[in-house]
């Protein structure tokens, strides 16, 4: 088939698929893992660094697909706590790279002025320079109200579950009751009360990029009931036309809440 031709197919493919998605539910809040960076530079005979930078970009374009749809809460997984320890080099580029696209996305218009950017993670982990940067993109955004932008950096489901039952632990303390007390009356929503994500909904789609099929723990707590959407492209190669059929792909299921 000529160029031209299939990509005019593909034109008229994408625009009925948007139709369709459009015409349906959509979810009020999408998470997503952005796998598949290293993989890309890898099959481009480039480094990793250059992989990274390409996923950065193409950030931007999954926002205004979001924008456009009207999806107001989005989180995306950029950094993992296992990823601080790969090597100072690639370690160094990434938290770089995180820096200039979250400061880019919320402070310097990015493809959306108006959004509110919030970084969730074991943050302490951090560099300084890191967390700071992302401290004064969360100030400056803080009044936003276009769209919000969660940043999970240095981010991992079981140290967010500690941490959560610590915070709550020493607040429970705090204010005078023994951990008999406390033991006795815990609900799931204390918890709740104490993630990295609080007073965001939960999300009702996580897609995963790159092909592998697993969650890694994210947002371990909050996805109990999300709809899961796993994809072989990876991150940086990730079209408008695969974020349409991850949405077509849920609603096409029935959700029942653990019900």
């Amino acid at each position: 088939m000529p160029r031209t031709l299939q990509d005019l197919v593909y034109r008229v493919y994408e625009r009925g698929l948007a139709r369709e998605v459009t015409a349906g539910e959509l979810p009020h809040h999408v998470g997503v893992i952005l796998d598949g960076n290293r993989r890309y530079a890898l099959a481009r005979g480039t480094d990793a660094t250059s992989g990274h930078e390409a996923g950065a970009a193409n950030i931007d374009c999954f926002l205004t697909w979001c924008a456009d749809l009207g999806i107001p809460y989005v989180t995306l997984w950029l950094l993992s706590t296992e990823n601080l320890a790969r090597d100072d080099e690639e370690l160094d580029g990434l938290l770089r790279i995180i820096g200039d696209t979250v400061e880019r996305i919320g402070v310097r218009g990015g493809p959306l002025p108006g959004v509110r950017v919030t970084a969730v993670g074991a943050l302490d982990l951090l560099p300084d320079e890191v967390r700071l940067r992302l401290k004064r993109v969360e100030d400056q955004t803080a009044h936003n109200d276009r769209m919000r932008v969660q940043v999970a950096v240095g981010y991992g489901g079981r140290q967010e579950i500690a941490d959560a039952l610590r915070s709550l632990l020493l607040d429970r303390a705090a204010h005078g009751h023994t951990i008999d007390e406390v033991a006795a009356s815990i609900a799931p929503e204390d918890i709740g009360d104490h993630l990295y994500t609080t007073g965001l909904p939960d999300p009702d789609l996580i897609i995963r990029t790159s092909g592998e099929v697993r969650l890694s723990g994210f947002l371990m707590w909050q996805s109990a009931h999300a709809e899961y959407h796993f994809c072989d492209a990876n991150w940086p190669e990730f079209r408008r036309i695969d974020f349409l059929r991850a949405l077509r792909d849920y609603q096409g299921r029935t959700r029942r809440y653990g019900r």
